[in-house]
C-alpha cells in the first residue's frame, strides 16, 4: 500500500468529484488532508466525513482563479499546519464553445484557474518544500490536453499547459527531493461528464479501449500512489489514466 503517512496535503478543488475522491483517499492513507474550494458548505461536508472516518481534515476557502485568494489560503494552511509535502492541484473549469465564436473572458477564465492558478499556488508553497528538500506536486491534467478536442481549444490548451508546467518544475525542483508529476484522466464518472446525453455517451464508449468510464477512485488511486515514498524515483511524467483511450 502506497505510503502517505503523517505527510500534510492539499487538495484544490476538493468540495466535489475527483478532488473529493483524491482527499478521501489520501486521508485514508494516513495524511493529514487540507481541503480547498470555493464553496464553504461542501469542503465541511467533506472534512466532517473524513474525520468521521478518523482522518484528520480541514477546510479553506479558495477561489483558485483570484491570486488573493491563492495567497491567502496558502498562508493560512502553512500558519495551522506549518507544512504542504502534496500539493494536488485538482481545481479547474470549462467554458466550452468553438474557437470561432469563444469570447475572450471565456478563453481568460480558463487558462487563469486550470493553469495560472495551480502556477501561482505551486510558487506560493515551494519555499517551504524546498526548505524541507521533500515535496509531491500532482497537476490533474485531461486526455484532452494531450489529444485536443473540438468546442474546448481554451480547455486542452490550459491542460497541455499543465502538462508543460509538470515537466519544467520537474526538471527544476528534482535536486530538492521534490518531485512533480502529473495525472491525465479520460471520461470519468463526474459532474462534468453527467450532462452528456445518450447520444454523446454513444458515440464516446467506443473510442475507449475498455469499453467504460472511469472512476473518481480509480483516479485517487493513481494520486495516492504518485504522492507517496514508493514514487520517489518518478518524475516529469503523465500518468494517462483513461481506460486506453490514448496511447502515446
Amino acid at each position: 500500500m502506497s505510503t502517505v503517512s503523517r505527510r500534510v496535503a492539499l487538495v484544490t478543488g476538493a468540495s466535489q468529484g475527483i478532488g473529493r475522491a483524491c482527499a478521501l483517499e489520501l486521508a485514508r492513507g494516513g495524511a493529514t488532508v487540507a481541503l480547498a474550494a470555493r464553496n464553504a458548505d461542501k469542503l465541511a461536508g467533506v472534512a466532517e466525513e473524513i474525520q468521521a472516518a478518523g482522518g484528520t481534515a480541514e477546510a479553506f476557502t479558495l477561489d483558485i482563479g483570484d491570486d488573493a485568494s491563492i495567497k491567502t489560503c496558502g498562508k493560512a494552511v502553512l500558519e495551522r499546519f506549518g507544512r504542504v509535502e502534496i500539493l494536488l492541484n485538482n481545481a479547474g473549469i470549462t467554458r466550452d464553445g468553438l474557437s470561432m465564436r469563444m469570447k475572450r473572458a471565456d478563453w481568460d477564465d480558463v487558462l487563469s484557474t486550470n493553469l495560472t492558478g495551480a502556477f501561482l499556488l505551486t510558487q506560493a508553497l515551494l519555499p517551504q518544500m524546498l526548505k524541507l528538500r521533500w515535496g509531491r506536486i500532482i497537476n490533474v491534467t485531461s486526455v484532452v490536453g494531450e489529444m485536443g478536442q473540438a468546442g474546448q481549444a481554451n480547455y486542452a490548451a490550459s491542460k497541455a499547459g499543465l502538462i508543460g508546467l509538470t515537466k519544467s518544475l520537474a526538471r527544476e525542483l528534482a535536486s530538492r527531493t521534490i518531485t512533480v508529476n502529473a495525472i491525465a484522466p479520460g471520461y470519468i464518472e463526474t459532474a462534468m461528464t453527467a450532462v452528456l446525453n445518450e447520444q454523446q455517451r454513444s458515440a464516446m464508449l467506443p473510442l475507449i479501449p475498455l469499453g467504460r468510464c472511469g472512476t473518481e477512485e480509480e483516479i485517487a488511486h493513481a494520486v495516492r500512489f504518485l504522492a507517496s515514498e514508493e514514487a520517489g524515483y518518478i518524475t516529469g511524467h503523465t500518468l494517462d489514466v483513461n481506460g486506453g483511450m490514448h496511447m502515446a
